[in-house]
């Protein structure tokens, strides 16, 4: 691999236009300093004396010596995040969703990233299972913080078993240096059935509210789907099963907040939707800390969507349909209720069975195109479909099985419009197709 960064987008009137710099060139050394990821790279561009060594796409190799303001940017961005190979887990865990995918699809569906550096820069979990000594050291001096940790259980053979891996007991060891060093750390769980619940759970949560470094603790449960050969025999939930979980962690949340003034834990909006249990407030979520980890999220946008002001009518009547995955149509009843309070508008909900990854599988964002291929049929031709853009991945627009929004739209003779899973995302991708009857929204 030729080190560097490797630049995808240079900014218009930036510094790195004014240099000549251009997608495809690689930054290889700044201040003669070789440069292994994006967090390296902004320590080193803060000096206010910089020199630069490119390789340019066309072969050149040229150095650049500037004098810039300490917070000038480069204006410069690059392909990947870490320019020397991402760090990969050396698990195996009992209910990886990798391991779970099919087979003879992608190499990049493949890929487990276990990277410290881009949990401090993107929020990935990590297990901390393949940090060596520098690794460490690098955190503690480079206070690379806040940390995501996929801990599971603090239990030492427990987690050995669970991930197969022997350094994988090692965990509050390493949790607990790293927080007195004062690294802090969002935490979950992935949680399984009579494996890692019930006292093994309530051990593990004491064990990490312990640690003063440890801001937060997500449960997640396992998700499974239909390829599981050659694997570990794990199950689902069952709804009673979760209502006791939440009910557990909601007593929990209420000693945490007298004591600490947080509430620490919580359960993610999948346990929520499983138990038929009602949501909490917006305030009960505080600062949203694991919103990406689908804590909360159904709250923030039922919240954010009755702010909205929506017209009373309008001027022509519309239909639209809103297809989700079928653990969705719950989050999104009460908002298309409320956009059918809007006369003229007429909103449909449609669920969407997952017949690629199995039936167990009910988020929108494991969707597939051959999933709305078979769950669409039927539809009026020309009608105006909005699915979650989360159904798609960013930087190539396809879902899953390689296929588009609008390869599917074609062959169903509709449109098959991806939405922000957002209040003004929703309202605006709406108000973009009410406006425009004719439909060249893209």
């Amino acid at each position: 691999m030729v080190p560097g960064a490797v630049i995808a987008l240079v900014e218009t009137g930036s510094l790195a236009e004014q240099l000549g710099l251009v997608a495809g060139d690689r930054i290889l050394t700044i201040n003669q300093q070789s440069i292994e990821d994006l967090i390296q790279f902004q320590i080193a561009w803060a000096d206010e004396l910089v020199q630069l060594e490119v390789l340019k796409k066309n072969g050149d190799l040229v150095f650049y010596e500037l004098e810039k303001e300490y917070d000038e940017p480069l204006g410069a961005h690059f392909e990947e995040a870490v320019f020397n190979g991402i760090k990969t887990c050396r698990n195996k865990c009992a209910f990886c969703f990798v391991d779970q995918m099919p087979p003879k699809m992608r190499k990049s569906l493949y890929l487990k990233d276990d990277d410290y550096r881009l949990s401090f820069l993107q929020g990935s979990y990590i297990t901390l299972t393949n940090l060596e000594r520098e690794d460490i050291e690098r955190i503690k001096r480079e206070r690379l913080s806040p940390l995501y940790v996929s801990v599971h259980t603090t239990n030492p053979e427990l987690r050995i078993k669970l991930m197969q891996n022997p350094r994988a007991g090692q965990v509050l060891d390493v949790l607990r240096e790293l927080a007195a060093a004062g690294i802090e750390l969002h935490t979950q769980l992935v949680v399984c059935p009579e494996i890692n619940d019930g006292a093994v759970l309530k051990q593990t949560y004491q064990d990490l509210s312990k640690i003063p470094g440890v801001l937060s603790l997500a449960v997640v449960p396992v998700g499974l789907t239909a390829f599981r050969q050659n694997l570990s025999p794990l199950r689902l939930f069952r709804p009673d099963e979760a209502r006791r979980l939440v009910q557990w962690v909601e007593e929990q949340q209420a000693k945490e907040l007298e004591q600490r003034g947080s509430r620490f834990l919580w359960p993610s909006d999948e346990f929520y939707l499983l138990a038929a249990l009602p949501f909490p407030s917006y305030e009960a979520y505080e600062d949203f800390a694991q919103l990406e980890n689908g804590v909360g999220m159904v709250r923030l946008l039922w919240d954010e969507f009755g702010t909205l002001s929506l017209p009373d009518k309008l001027a022509h009547s519309r239909e639209i349909v809103i297809a989700t995955g079928v653990a969705g149509l719950a989050v999104m009843e009460p908002i298309v209720e409320r956009l059918n309070g809007i006369s003229g508008l007429k909103v449909s909900l449609q669920g969407i069975r997952n017949s690629f990854f199995g039936p167990s599988v009910t988020v929108a964002g494991l969707l597939t195109g051959s999933c709305f291929l078979e769950g669409l049929k039927g539809l009026p031709p020309g009608s105006a479909v909005l699915i979650p853009d989360s159904t798609v991945q960013s930087g190539n627009g396809r879902f899953l099985d390689d296929l588009t929004p609008a390869e599917v739209g074609k062959q169903l003779g509709i449109r098959l419009l991806t939405v922000p899973v957002s209040a003004e995302g929703i309202w605006s991708r709406i108000s973009g197709i009410i406006r425009n009857s004719e439909g060249t929204e893209k």
